[in-house]
């Protein structure tokens, strides 16, 4: 399934712990907007906090307040604001049971001097992640920036009492189900240990992020979306891909079909390079031209850990078990054919062994490179030519199809989210549901229809 749209959670996600924004997270944005995948926030604070980070790392849109408050950056998409009777029983609530509360509007966050997120505060943030010049509009000029996306309202500025989408309120865990049961047109969800958001029944970041893709043209089993905390979990479950970070949940975690590293480990970049999405490397690594090459390193960075910088030899151990998977894979070829011949494919088997009997005759008569690290890669990219050279006769463009093998690849965690690998060759095993959850043929097949059928209405173009 082609992903069309990647969404983040902010604190804990997005954000580092120190409140900035990973060098590698920003270069994983760019380069999903370049490959023309939409990009978005979905989180429990509001427009006016989202809206300096759209323009800053060149987002699309935000849900707003877990999905009542969804925008562009050129228009308001959506707004679902709190019923007045509702936030009027709020209040009360919020008086007799001595909890403090705050109300975010379109603007902005009032009421609690603990819960509101202050303008100083806010400031301290996007200091570090603004450009030069402008942490200083979004320090003094938050009003200002967000009337650039909404109707003019005034009333919304100059009166608290207006358009109400989420309240905040200090409630521990053990008092969270009385709240529950006193506001049932209400959900009650929590993005912190120490406080709980309020909205309306029936609106969410899921449900948010379906109605950007009603307009957008994206399907929800296309998105990826990143996580950690309780407000997280619904969009997590909802969606094709759902992402929990290092730091999340463990209840974030169970439902996710991914976890990641932690929001301090760059987990936003390896999560959206384990799908295949973009490159990943560290600073010590590198990047080749060859960009089928970074996808394999991505696999062998999942599998093992790391992968190797500085050019090496293989052992003669080493080199026998790469050997092995390769004959493998040859073997797989002249089986695919021979179809149901089992005395064909017999006869190609016996017919190989007698090329390997030729070839190490040939080869043995040479004079041995004195150099190993020079004759192995000789031999290694001899193998690679040929490889395209058999897809060039047979008239197959590798490209799609070598995506949906990495893909296939990359899905070789198991349950309890470790690869596995074979004690004598650490060739990479599959889990047991691999085949059915990521085999590729399925997708090689259509890709080669797909081919096919261009190819064939090329020809008749010609013709005519």
């Amino acid at each position: 399934m082609k992903i069309k749209a990647v969404f983040f959670d902010l604190d804990g996600t997005l954000f580092t712990s120190t409140r900035g924004v990973a060098n590698s997270t920003r270069k994983a944005i760019r380069e999903l907007r370049q490959k023309g995948i939409f990009v978005g926030i979905a989180t429990g604070r509001g427009p006016a906090f989202a809206m300096p980070l759209l323009e800053d790392l060149d987002m699309d849109f935000a849900v707003t307040y877990n999905g009542q408050y969804i925008f562009t950056p050129k228009a308001v998409i959506f707004d679902n604001p709190l019923e007045p009777k509702t936030l009027k029983k709020l209040m009360t609530y919020a008086t007799q049971n001595h909890s403090e509360i705050s109300l975010g509007t379109a603007h902005g966050v009032t009421g609690s001097g603990l819960l509101k997120f202050g303008e100083t505060r806010l400031a301290g943030l996007l200091s570090g992640l603004l450009p030069s010049g402008t942490s200083g509009v979004a320090r003094n000029s938050f009003k200002h920036i967000v009337r650039r996306i909404l109707p003019q309202n005034s009333h919304l500025a100059e009166n608290q009492d207006g358009a109400i989408y989420q309240a905040m309120m200090v409630v521990t865990q053990d008092e969270t189900p009385k709240l529950q049961a006193a506001f049932p047109e209400l959900v009650v969800t929590r993005s912190n240990p120490y406080s709980v958001d309020l909205i309306p029944a029936g609106i969410s970041k899921l449900s948010g992020i379906a109605l950007l893709g009603q307009q957008f043209d994206f399907e929800l089993n296309q998105v990826i979306c990143f996580g950690d905390s309780e407000n997280d979990k619904d969009m997590i479950a909802g969606v094709g891909y759902g992402v929990a970070m290092g730091n999340a949940l463990p209840a974030v975690k169970e439902i996710a079909a991914y976890t990641t590293d932690t929001n301090n480990q760059d987990g936003i970049a390896k999560a959206l390079a384990y799908y295949g999405l973009i490159q990943y490397s560290t600073e010590k690594d590198f990047l080749s031209k060859d960009q089928n090459f970074n996808k394999v390193k991505d696999f062998h960075r999942l599998m093992d850990g790391k992968t190797q910088v500085i050019p090496r030899a293989f052992s003669p151990q080493e080199a026998s078990f790469r050997s092995g998977f390769k004959v493998e894979e040859i073997v797989e070829f002249l089986y695919a054919s021979t179809a149901d011949h089992p005395e064909k494919f017999a006869e190609l088997i016996a017919q190989l062994h007698k090329d390997i009997d030729k070839a190490t005759q040939k080869v043995s008569t040479k004079a041995p490179e004195q150099d190993v690290l020079t004759g192995q890669v000789d031999a290694m990219i001899d193998l690679l030519y040929f490889t395209y050279g058999s897809l060039v006769l047979a008239g197959v463009d590798p490209y799609e199809i070598f995506n949906a093998v990495h893909r296939a690849n990359m899905g070789k965690i198991f349950p309890d989210g470790r690869p596995h690998f074979d004690p004598v060759t650490h060739k990479v095993l599959k889990p047991d549901d691999w085949a059915e959850k990521f085999a590729p043929e399925g997708r090689i097949k259509k890709e080669l229809e797909r081919q096919k059928r261009v190819a064939n209405k090329k020809k008749a173009s010609n013709k005519d």
